[in-house]
């Protein structure tokens, strides 16, 4: 595969610059992510291109209005109609601090919000900070403004225990513990919606102390990255749950590009946060804990990197880069067999 090309991200997020956080259907823009995501993946002759076609889906960035306090924020939170106010918020931030103090500062804030907007708010701010790190730009540190503003404009918590915190189990065996939701329970909705129904199922709740986060952070992203991709091979039967379970992978995949650019702490809230949302996904649509055995593929990265840019669709990308990336990191079977399986399932557009 070839090596990852910036070199059109600045020029691109000058053309999304004027567009917001939401599609006309009322779903995630996911363009600024796409844009990052084919850098990343040696394609930077398919980003431009790729945004033409997607625009007439994207809305006018609105006008902001009352500023967001710096000791007022949490007042804003979760307010989707807050997104100018919040990108200028941290656009402000960034001019008075280091980025990346910034970020260590808000991700530390957010973490418990993993599952924003489908843990699309984090997804965004893994993108964001993949491509600043690459190299610093106006363009790019606006974008991890946008990040953050979408996190925080979209804002919400999954349940917690009662403070019961077992906390000793490696991620496998405490995915046999998580409670999901039996299917005479599960009601129409997008994934926000269904997420948003754990609330009212209070065996949900201990999920989140279930697992061991004192360890090394490298190995634990590595096995919560591979776990989900075979959570998703498992559960995975239509478009729907596809979307679903591709988030299990890409919000984890995002949380590890802002692992090493946040303190120790920090980055084991985000992981901690980063399993439990997983585990929301798993007790809304799963069934079958993981995929234990996996048939080996003849396809190389680049035929899949080539399927996925083909197909055009803004999740089989995504998803695409972050199997591939993690493969490269910690090869599994399971990323590239959940590559071929979503170029299978979710159609091109």
């Amino acid at each position: 595969m070839p090596p990852a090309s910036y070199e059109p991200l600045d020029e691109a997020l000058d053309r999304l610059r004027p567009y917001g956080s939401e599609l006309t259907n009322g779903n995630f823009n996911h363009a600024p992510m796409v844009a990052e995501a084919l850098c990343a993946l040696g394609r930077p002759e398919a980003v431009l291109p790729w945004i033409e076609r997607y625009r007439p889906r994207m809305v006018q960035r609105s006008a902001g209005g009352e500023p967001i306090r710096r000791t007022g924020w949490r007042d804003a939170l979760g307010r989707r109609d807050r997104f100018a106010d919040w990108s200028e918020f941290f656009g402000d931030a960034m001019r008075d601090a280091a980025w990346r103090d910034v970020l260590e500062l808000w991700a530390a804030r957010l973490a418990p919000g993993v599952c924003a907007a489908a843990t699309h708010g984090p997804i965004r701010v893994g993108h964001a900070v993949r491509g600043l790190d690459a190299g610093d730009s106006p363009q790019r540190r606006r974008e991890l403004a946008d990040a953050l503003a979408s996190w925080a404009s979209s804002y919400a918590e999954l349940p917690v225990g009662d403070g019961e915190d077992h906390g000793r189990l490696a991620p496998r065996d405490a995915l046999a513990r998580v409670a999901v939701v039996p299917p005479e329970r599960r009601r129409p909705g997008n994934i926000v919606a269904s997420l948003a129904r754990l609330s009212e199922f209070p065996d949900f709740a201990p999920a989140i102390g279930l697992i061991e986060v004192d360890g090394e952070l490298g190995p634990l992203l590595s096995e919560l990255c591979e776990l989900f991709a075979r959570v998703y091979l498992a559960n995975v039967h239509n478009v729907p749950t596809a979307i679903a379970f591709i988030h299990g992978v890409t919000s984890l995949a995002a949380l590890g590009h802002l692992v090493p650019l946040v303190g120790d702490a920090t980055a084991r809230s985000l992981l901690r946060y980063g399993w439990q949302a997983g585990c929301g996904l798993y007790a809304c649509y799963g069934g079958a804990p993981f995929a234990a055995e996996i048939a080996q593929g003849d396809e190389d990265a680049d035929a899949l990197v080539d399927r996925a840019v083909a197909n055009g669709d803004e999740h089989v990308i995504k998803f695409t880069e972050a199997c591939l990336s993690r493969h490269r990191i910690a090869p599994s079977p399971a990323y590239q067999a959940a590559t071929r399986n979503v170029l299978g399932v979710i159609g091109a557009r």
